[in-house]
């Protein structure tokens, strides 16, 4: 399975803290990637995983289609990965799937990102009530996502980055802000999130046909390269 990702991936970035610009000494180096396995494989009984782990540590790739399932879906960790300051690598097929980043961005990401950030701050609340205070580690990257998902629906541009807001959630990280004024900054980006949506320049849906028309592409030109 490893060959796949070594001598098939198309794309291939750093996520996590050092491409949100919320790295410390400390923090690991998250690498996602994208690769497309050989048509032929798709031809028999058994097919090519949908996604590996390996061979490094801390790395995690998906296959093309897969990738793209997902990504219209609006699966925020997926459209983050094409929206990475930190490319390690992309070859021909690569940057097409880069420059059709846009064709993924919809209207779908205000459900998927709320959904995926009702579901954290829960398990913050449950963490609150049992022992008396969140993983902060998590807060912080829920206040992100907050900021990220309000910021896309506002724009229509999705910033992985976090800019001028790195010292007040690494302050969160490190348990400096009081539990109830992280509440209230989550509550008030929800907020506007949710505001945001009536005059988003976003599309109602992504844009299927485009995405679909490019992976036929790929898997022709592999399937005729034997």
């Amino acid at each position: 399975m490893h060959a796949l990702v070594t001598d098939h991936t198309i794309y291939s970035c750093v996520m996590g803290s050092r491409a949100f610009g919320l790295a410390t000494e400390a923090s690991d180096t998250d690498r996602r990637g994208v690769y497309a396995a050989p048509t032929r494989l798709f031809w028999g009984f058994a097919k090519p995983p949908t996604h590996v782990e390996g061979p490094a540590e801390e790395q995690f790739s998906w296959e093309l289609e897969r990738f793209c399932e997902l990504a219209l879906r609006a699966n925020p960790g997926i459209l983050e990965v094409l929206h990475s300051p930190l490319v390690e690598h992309a070859d021909a097929t690569g940057r097409e799937l880069v420059s059709l980043r846009g064709a993924f961005l919809s209207l779908r990401a205000h459900q998927s990102f709320a959904g995926y950030a009702d579901a954290q701050r829960a398990r913050s609340d449950a963490a609150v009530r049992r022992h008396g205070a969140p993983n902060w580690k998590h807060v912080m990257h829920l206040l992100r996502l907050l900021g990220s998902a309000r910021d896309l629906l506002r724009t229509g541009t999705l910033t992985v980055d976090v800019g001028d807001r790195r010292e007040r959630l690494l302050a969160v990280r490190r348990g400096e802000v009081p539990w109830p004024e992280a509440e209230r900054w989550m509550t008030a980006l929800r907020e506007e999130a949710d505001a945001a949506v009536a005059r988003s320049p976003l599309p109602a849906e992504p844009d299927r046909a485009r995405v679909e028309d490019f992976l036929i592409r790929v898997r022709r030109a592999s399937a005729l390269a034997g």
